[in-house]
C-alpha cells in the first residue's frame, strides 16, 4: 500500500516480446522494492507474445499497463512511459535489467526525500544471460563536478546505465525526454544535462544489474550512427564545461573512438575489406586520435619499453643461435 509521506517514484518499463525471457524477473525486481510509494509503468510495444497476460498475472495495484497499437520504436516507447509518469523521480528499467530490492529506498534515504535533485546515481553490476555476475562497479564519482563526472566515466570509474539512475521527472520532461542525434546515447545526454542544471547525488554502493546478452542493441546499429551520436554527446559534454572544454574533447574523442571500435569488432560484415574500411572510417571520424591497430593489438604493443624488451629478447635469441657451441 502506498505511503504518501514519501515522494512517489515512477519505475518505467518499456518492453517488447520478452515475456518468455527476462520480463518476469524485471517486474519482480520492481514489485519487490522496499520503498513504500512507487508506481510501475509497463508499456508494451505491440508484443506478439503473452506479455499482457504476464503483466496482469502479478495482480498488483502499483502496476499500470499500456499496450501500443503498433511498434513505435524503443526510444519513443521510453518517452511514452515518461509522459505517463507521475512520480518525482523516474527510473527507466529496461525489460532485461534488474533493481536490487532496496534500490529506491537507498536513493531516497541518501537525499532525505528531496525531490529537487537532477540525478541520483548508484553503482551497478553487469550480469550475463543467466544472471551470473560478470563485473561490479561502485560509483566513485562522489562529490565531483559534472566535468569530473564525465572524466570519471571516460576512465570507467562510474557506471552509467539507465537501471542505476534516478532522473528528476520534471526536469527530464522539460528537456523533452530522452533524445539525441541517433538515439543511442539519449540516456547519457539527459543524465549530464540534468546533473549540470540541477545537481546530483552519488551513492557508491551497487544497487542495480545491467544485463549483457546477444540481443543488446550495440552491434546491431550501423557504425555511422554510433559515430554521429558519440560526437553529439561529446559536444554536449564540452558545452557544459567552462574551463576544460579542450581536455574533455581530447579525452572524449579517444574514449568514443575506442567504444566505436568495440562495436566494429563484433559487428558482422561481408568481407575483411569492409571491416578494414569501417575501422579507418571510425579512425578518421574521431580525428585520428586512437589507431585501430593500437586498439586491436593493445596498449603494450605500442609501449617503447615493451618494444625494447622484445627487441632485446630477439637479439639474445639470435645471438644464442649464431654463437651456440656446436654439438659434440
Amino acid at each position: 500500500m502506498a505511503d504518501h509521506n514519501h515522494p512517489l517514484i515512477s519505475i518505467a518499463m518499456p518492453t517488447c516480446n520478452r515475456a518468455d525471457s527476462y520480463l518476469r524477473q524485471a517486474i519482480q525486481s520492481a514489485v519487490a522494492q522496499t520503498y513504500p510509494n512507487i508506481e510501475i509503468i509497463v508499456s508494451d510495444n505491440c508484443s506478439t507474445d503473452n506479455t499482457e497476460q504476464l503483466v496482469k498475472s502479478f495482480n498488483d495495484s502499483k502496476i499500470r499497463y499500456f499496450r501500443q497499437s503498433k511498434n513505435i520504436g524503443m526510444v519513443p516507447n521510453s518517452n511514452f512511459c515518461l509522459d505517463e509518469a507521475k512520480g518525482a523521480y523516474f527510473i527507466l528499467l529496461h525489460d532485461d535489467d534488474l533493481l536490487d530490492h532496496d534500490f529506491v529506498s537507498n536513493c531516497m534515504n541518501a537525499v532525505n526525500d528531496d525531490t529537487n535533485i537532477g540525478i541520483i546515481l548508484t553503482g551497478a553490476r553487469v550480469i550475463d544471460e543467466e544472471g551470473t555476475m560478470i563485473s561490479e562497479d561502485t560509483n566513485k564519482a562522489g562529490g565531483c563536478s559534472t566535468t569530473d563526472l564525465v572524466l570519471c566515466w571516460f576512465k570507467h570509474e562510474v557506471p552509467l546505465y539507465c537501471c542505476n539512475t534516478l532522473y528528476n521527472t520534471k526536469g527530464l520532461k522539460e528537456l523533452g525526454g530522452f533524445k539525441s542525434k541517433t538515439n543511442l546515447y539519449e540516456d547519457c545526454a539527459a543524465l549530464f544535462l540534468l546533473a549540470a542544471k540541477y545537481g546530483r547525488k552519488d551513492i557508491p554502493t551497487v544497487n542495480a544489474s545491467f544485463r549483457r546478452h546477444s540481443h543488446n542493441t550495440g552491434t546491431a546499429v550501423p557504425i555511422k550512427d554510433w559515430c554521429e551520436d558519440s560526437l553529439y554527446l561529446l559536444n554536449i559534454m564540452c558545452n557544459l564545461s567552462k574551463d576544460e572544454k579542450e581536455l574533455l574533447r581530447q579525452k572524449g574523442l579517444r574514449y568514443f573512438c575506442r567504444q566505436t571500435y568495440h562495436y566494429t569488432k563484433f559487428k558482422k560484415m561481408r568481407s575483411r575489406i569492409e571491416r578494414c574500411y569501417t575501422y579507418w572510417l571510425v579512425y578518421k571520424t574521431f580525428e585520428y586520435v586512437y589507431s585501430p591497430i593500437q586498439y586491436l593489438f593493445g596498449e603494450r604493443f605500442f609501449s617503447k619499453n615493451f618494444a625494447h624488451l622484445v627487441l632485446s629478447s630477439l637479439k639474445r635469441k639470435i645471438k644464442g643461435v649464431w654463437f651456440r657451441a656446436p654439438a659434440q
